[in-house]
């Protein structure tokens, strides 16, 4: 086994010796005060973006609760970077705390600086936000399968070096398989993890699609979707193979087009849901905080 698999999994402690690291002066950059492995603060206007970094979803509520705490108390812990050229630095670590920094008013910040190869980059920041598990499930079915790649792992290779069970990663990779549609609504919080755990079990995509629109405009629980999913698998007396069953009814030409009609007023995709008994569902989409008051404010009119 090559030495970048064995050091896989290790984060920044394969990477960076703290031991005997003391803070140092705010970084000039004319003079190069800081050497790599040591600490010190960096202007944010000197750091450039990981390429490497695997989120890619940023709450903006959260990042506004981090910034007052930072405006409060500071960047208590560094960030991670290592030098680029010109004077300029490239994130490896503390995506988050440079944003909050930045919207909090500050012009340097806390950095520990290494030396890093792109492919530690990768490993460090994949790493380490697994070990914060503050990515989505696709952030982190993405960061499994770059690792499996770039690393030539097998999940089980992966679930030891990481920590994880091997199931669990499985899981995650599992989700890479459903339809774009519902990755989206997984990213956004739409459903939930085991929502589309349940939703990777069914074979066909338009039925999953059929269920996830169900989910939302019901509210189903994970649970009322495991039973759906269960009676889709179930054989019948009068079809013992039977397809992939419909969850809703086929709406009729009639509001086919009033769903045209309403996602043209609306600028965004409307579905109607119809059920048995004349009950049914407008689910309207949206895309953004923005464009859910856009939305909002077209239905207060």
């Amino acid at each position: 086994m090559n030495a970048k698999k064995r050091a896989l999994g290790k984060g920044l402690s394969a990477l960076l010796d703290q031991s005997g690291i003391e803070p140092q002066s705010t970084y000039d950059i004319e003079k190069d005060l800081l050497p790599v492995g040591t600490i010190g603060k960096i202007p944010l206007t000197s750091i450039e973006g990981n390429p490497y970094q695997p989120r890619t979803d940023f709450d903006e509520d959260a990042l506004q609760d981090l910034a007052a705490s930072i405006k409060e108390q500071g960047v208590i812990q560094p960030v991670t970077v290592r030098k680029g050229q010109n004077g300029k630095f490239q994130l490896i670590s503390g995506e988050r705390r440079c944003k909050a920094s930045r919207m909090a008013g500050l012009t340097e910040i806390p950095a520990y600086i290494v030396m890093a190869t792109d492919n530690a980059m990768l490993e460090m920041a994949i790493v380490e936000n697994i070990q914060r598990e503050n990515l989505n499930p696709i952030e982190i079915a993405l960061a499994y399968k770059q690792l499996i790649q770039e690393y030539e792992l097998t999940q089980e290779m992966l679930s030891e070096r990481l920590g994880k069970s091997r199931s669990s990663i499985a899981n995650y990779l599992r989700l890479l398989n459903l339809p774009g549609e519902i990755q989206i609504g997984l990213r956004q919080d739409i459903i939930s993890m085991g929502h589309a755990r349940a939703l990777v079990s069914i074979d066909d995509v338009m039925t999953q699609l059929e269920v996830y629109q169900d989910i939302i405009a019901q509210e189903l629980s994970v649970r009322d979707v495991e039973e759906i999913v269960k009676s889709l698998s179930e054989p019948t007396e009068e079809d013992p193979k039977p397809t992939a069953k419909k969850t809703s009814t086929q709406i009729s030409e009639k509001y086919q087009q009033l769903q045209t009609q309403l996602s043209d007023f609306y600028g965004s995709k409307v579905q109607l849901k119809s059920k048995a008994g004349g009950k049914g569902a407008i689910v309207i989409n949206f895309s953004s905080k923005e464009d859910l008051e856009r939305i909002l404010s077209l239905i207060r009119k």
